[in-house]
């Protein structure tokens, strides 16, 4: 997949086009994607377009809660199998573009498109005058296609980035995953932390999520941990760590089972499965180290029932 980061010049053939935000990449959003992937045996480029910044903000002093980083997002789609992400910058210039500059400038004399696969409620441009119908009105001039795709919903709600990250705030991790399609993820490089956890028979591995990274409550949760392109179960905690000394910034902290290989330095994906207690400050560490056998034996069996 190539990737077009920050420019405003590029080029391109032939394209089959999706734009949004993509911020969690949800059900809603894979569903544009496979209809765009689904063009590329007609000989299509399958592009996705968003832009860099989030448009909330962009004026806003409150760094924006993003479900997945940039980092994240494109690791996702690498494996999904879209020929060209681009995350166009979201400057100014751009938030006063007229959705008539947009079509003519970027969709048709930049990427030659061809097909644009949208939601239904797709808005762009100048105050978010653009939508549906005004591709549609421009079908014939410029020789593309729209094809608006219903919304996807989850207990008769319809799905979207806003109603995933309430529910991530709320700690409702069924409903996240459902939504999403797949276990919530963070993705980062594997750092060194305090070391207690070997003294104690359980070494970890260390995450520190960028502060625009939205977390769930701080807790203790059955995860997976994706290894390159192996997966190993494991128990992971989100927190501030307030029994071994307060840390000033949140954390994740996994145990991961059967596993035995220094991972510092290495980039790895934790997903998380299943939410098991809050995050707890013990008297002792060795009230802790018992609390952990606890929690390991929860995950394992947790694990365990949802395999058999």
């Amino acid at each position: 997949m190539e990737y077009i980061e920050g420019k405003t010049e590029f080029e391109y053939k032939n394209c089959v086009v999706t734009l949004g935000k993509f911020d969690g990449l949800h059900k809603g959003h894979q569903k544009l994607i496979n209809q765009v992937i689904s063009y590329k045996q007609q000989g299509y480029t399958a592009v996705m377009f968003s832009f860099m910044l989030h448009p909330g903000n962009l004026f806003s002093e409150k760094e924006f809660e993003v479900l997945y980083t940039e980092e994240e997002k494109l690791a996702k789609l690498k494996r999904c199998g879209i020929d060209v992400l681009i995350s166009y910058p979201f400057t100014n210039e751009t938030r006063m573009m007229e959705p008539e500059d947009f079509i003519k400038e970027i969709l048709v004399k930049k990427l030659d498109t061809k097909i644009i696969v949208v939601g239904k409620d797709f808005r762009f441009g100048y105050q978010r005058k653009g939508n549906v119908e005004l591709l549609q009105k421009y079908e014939e001039l410029y020789g593309y296609r729209v094809i608006a795709c219903d919304k996807s919903t989850w207990r008769n709600e319809i799905i979207s980035s806003s109603a995933i990250r309430k529910a991530l705030k709320e700690g409702d991790l069924d409903s996240v995953n459902a939504m999403l399609g797949q276990p919530f993820t963070i993705r980062g490089e594997v750092v060194h932390g305090r070391r207690l956890g070997r003294t104690m028979g359980v070494p970890t591995t260390n995450l520190i999520p960028p502060s625009s990274k939205l977390l769930p409550p701080n807790g203790v949760y059955a995860s997976r941990v994706r290894i390159g392109e192996e997966y190993q179960n494991g128990v992971t905690n989100i927190g501030y760590k307030p029994t071994v000394g307060e840390e000033k910034f949140i954390g994740v902290e996994t145990f991961i089972f059967d596993y035995d290989n220094d991972l510092y330095g290495e980039i790895i994906e934790v997903e998380l499965h299943n939410y098991i207690r809050p995050e707890l400050k013990f008297g002792t560490l060795e009230e802790l180290t018992q609390k952990m056998q606890e929690d390991i034996f929860t995950v394992k069996h947790y694990f365990k029932s949802i395999e058999n």
